[in-house]
C-alpha cells in the first residue's frame, strides 16, 4: 500500500526495489559460485508444509514480501550454475538479464508499432538477420518470436497447411483431404502435439526410421511418402530435425530437401536446439541444406544462452503468415493509421497478447557480436568433445552410440562395478535401468549437480549430458564424472 502510485510513495518504492535488486544480485553471484548447491531439494509436500504459500484477504508487509522473494530463490534451481546440465537451456547471461529487467519495466505488448515502436523494429531487424544467416537471399521472408519451440513448430504446420489448402482457414478440416506429416522417430514430441492441436491428429504424423546415430533415413522417408499417397492421403509437411533432443543428431537436410522438392511438400527444419550452430563457422556445415527449407524453428534460449523465453519461427515466403492468421480486428489494426501498417505485426501471430522476447537477444547480440556467440558455442561443443574423449574408453562407461557427438549431447551408461562382469541379459538390462535414476536422485539430494537421463526404444536408462552454459569448464566436466562414480559406486 505504501508503494507507487501511492501519493509520496517514491522513497518507499526506491528502497523496496533496491532491496529486491540486492536479493537478485546476491542470487546471481551465488549462481556462479561452485561451492554453492545447484539445488536445495525438498519433496513437494515438505515444501508445501514448511511455508505458508496461501493467498489471504489481508495484505502482508513489505518485509514479508521481501522474505517471499528470498524463500522463492532459496529453493529455485540455479540454472545458471556451471554444474547444472539438466536441460537444453542453461546459463545466466548478464546482458540478457538486464534486457529482461528493462522489458518488464517497459511492460508493453508486441502487437502494434503504435505501442511498441522500438521493440517492433528490433524484431524486424533481428528476424531479418537470422534469415540471412539461414541463407535466404537478403534475409527475405517473414517470422515471429513465439512462446517456445513447440509453438514455433505448430506455426510451421499451420502455415504449411494453409499454403496447400487456403480454404481450411474458413471451412476447417472437413473441407480438405486427409493430411499427413512426416518426421523422424527421434524428433521432438511437439510435432505430434501440434498435429493434435490443429485437428490433423497424431495418427497423421508418420515417424520415419533413423540410423544408429539418430539421423532420419531419406530412403525410408520417400518410401513412406509414396505409401501415404497410395492410400489417398495428402503429404503436406516434412519436419526435419537439426539437433535432436536426446542424441543431438542432425537430419540430412539436402537429401530431405530433394525429396520435398520432388513431391512438392513443405519442408520445415526444427532447429530449436541445433539452430545456434549457424552462428559458428566451424560447425554450421551440420545444417547444410537449411537454406532450402520453407520454414525454420530456432531457439536462441537454448544453445545461445538467451534468457527464457526466446524462440523464433522463420518463414521463407513473405506475406504467408499474414494471410494465414490475420483476422483484421478493427479496434487494433485500424487501416487509416498515420504510419506504415506493415510494422503492425500482431495480425500474423496466433496470440493477441505477445511478450517482448526479442530485446534480450538483440541486446546480447550487440554486446557480443556474432563472433561472441560463435566463441561461446564453439566452447560448449569443445567441452562436449572433452567429455566424450574422457569417458569413451574409461572403465565403467559405455557410449549409447559410436563416434564423436555432433552436438553437445553426450549419451552414455554408467556401469557400476557390480554389473561390469555381467554378460548382456534381461537381468542386466533391468538392473541397469535403475542405475541412472538412483544416481540422479542422489545428485539432487546432495544438490551438487544435475544431469538428465531417459530410456530410448529398447535402450535402458542412460545419461544425456548436454552443455549450453558458457560458464562450464573442463573442471566441471571432471567433477561430473567423479560425482557419478561417487554416487553410483555401491549400486
Amino acid at each position: 500500500p505504501d508503494l507507487l502510485p501511492t501519493c509520496n510513495g517514491e522513497i518507499t518504492t526506491m528502497s523496496f526495489l533496491q532491496d529486491v535488486v540486492d536479493i537478485l544480485l546476491q542470487y546471481v553471484v551465488k549462481s556462479f559460485d561452485r561451492s554453492t548447491k545447484v539445488i536445495d531439494f525438498h519433496y513437494p509436500n515438505e515444501l508445501l508444509q514448511e511455508y505458508n504459500w496461501e493467498l489471504a484477504d489481508q495484505p502482508q508487509t513489505l518485509e514479508e514480501i521481501l522474505l517471499n522473494c528470498r524463500t522463492t530463490l532459496k529453493y529455485a534451481i540455479k540454472t545458471g550454475h556451471p554444474r547444472y546440465f539438466n536441460q537444453l537451456s542453461t546459463g545466466l547471461d548478464m546482458v540478457g538479464l538486464a534486457a529482461d529487467w528493462l522489458t518488464s519495466a517497459a511492460n508493453t505488448n508486441m502487437f502494434t508499432y503504435e505501442i511498441a515502436p522500438v521493440f517492433v523494429l528490433l524484431e524486424y531487424v533481428t528476424l531479418r538477420k537470422m534469415r540471412e544467416i539461414v541463407g535466404w537471399p537478403g534475409g527475405c521472408g517473414d517470422g515471429i518470436f513465439s512462446p517456445g519451440g513447440a509453438i514455433s513448430n505448430m506455426y510451421a504446420m499451420l502455415i504449411a497447411r494453409f499454403k496447400m489448402f487456403p480454404e481450411v482457414k474458413e471451412k476447417g478440416m472437413a473441407a480438405i483431404p486427409r493430411l499427413v506429416a512426416f518426421t523422424s522417430e527421434h524428433s521432438h514430441f511437439s510435432v505430434k502435439k501440434g498435429a493434435a492441436a490443429l485437428g490433423i491428429g497424431t495418427d497423421s504424423v508418420i515417424l520415419i526410421r533413423c540410423d544408429e546415430r539418430g539421423k532420419m533415413i531419406p530412403s525410408d522417408l520417400e518410401r513412406r511418402i509414396l505409401e501415404a499417397k497410395q492410400k489417398g492421403f495428402v503429404p503436406f509437411l516434412v519436419s526435419a530435425t537439426a539437433g535432436t533432443t536426446v542424441y543431438g543428431a542432425f537430419d540430412p537436410l539436402i537429401a530431405i530437401a530433394d525429396i520435398c522438392k520432388k513431391y512438392k511438400i513443405w519442408m520445415h527444419v526444427d532447429g530449436a536446439w541445433g539452430g545456434g550452430l549457424l552462428m559458428s563457422r566451424k560447425h554450421k556445415w551440420k545444417l547444410n541444406g537449411v537454406e532450402r527449407a520453407n520454414s525454420v524453428t530456432w531457439n536462441p534460449h537454448k544453445m545461445m544462452g538467451v534468457p527464457l523465453q526466446c524462440s523464433a519461427l522463420l518463414v521463407r515466403e513473405e506475406g504467408l503468415m499474414q494471410s494465414c492468421n490475420q483476422m483484421h480486428a478493427s479496434y487494433l489494426f485500424q487501416q487509416d493509421k498515420h504510419y506504415d501498417l506493415s510494422y503492425d505485426t500482431g495480425d500474423k501471430a496466433l496470440q493477441c497478447g505477445r511478450h517482448v522476447d526479442v530485446f534480450k537477444l538483440w541486446l546480447m547480440w550487440r554486446a557480443k557480436g556474432t563472433t561472441g556467440f560463435e566463441a561461446q558455442i564453439d566452447k560448449c561443443l569443445e567441452l562436449a568433445e572433452y567429455l566424450y574423449n574422457k569417458i569413451k574408453n574409461r572403465e565403467g562407461y559405455e557410449m549409447v552410440f559410436d563416434g564423436k557427438p555432433q552436438h553437445t549431447n553426450v549419451c552414455f551408461w554408467y556401469i557400476p562395478p557390480s554389473l561390469r562382469g555381467m554378460e548382456d541379459s534381461e537381468e542386466r538390462t533391468s538392473r541397469l535401468m535403475k542405475v541412472a535414476p538412483v544416481i540422479k536422485a542422489r545428485m539432487m539430494e546432495y544438490g551438487t549437480t544435475m544431469v538428465s537421463y531417459q530410456p530410448l526404444g529398447d535402450k535402458a536408462n542412460f545419461f544425456r549430458m548436454v552443455i549450453s552454459n558458457p560458464a562450464a569448464t573442463h573442471q566441471d566436466i571432471d567433477f561430473l564424472i567423479d560425482e557419478i562414480e561417487r554416487l553410483g559406486q555401491d549400486l
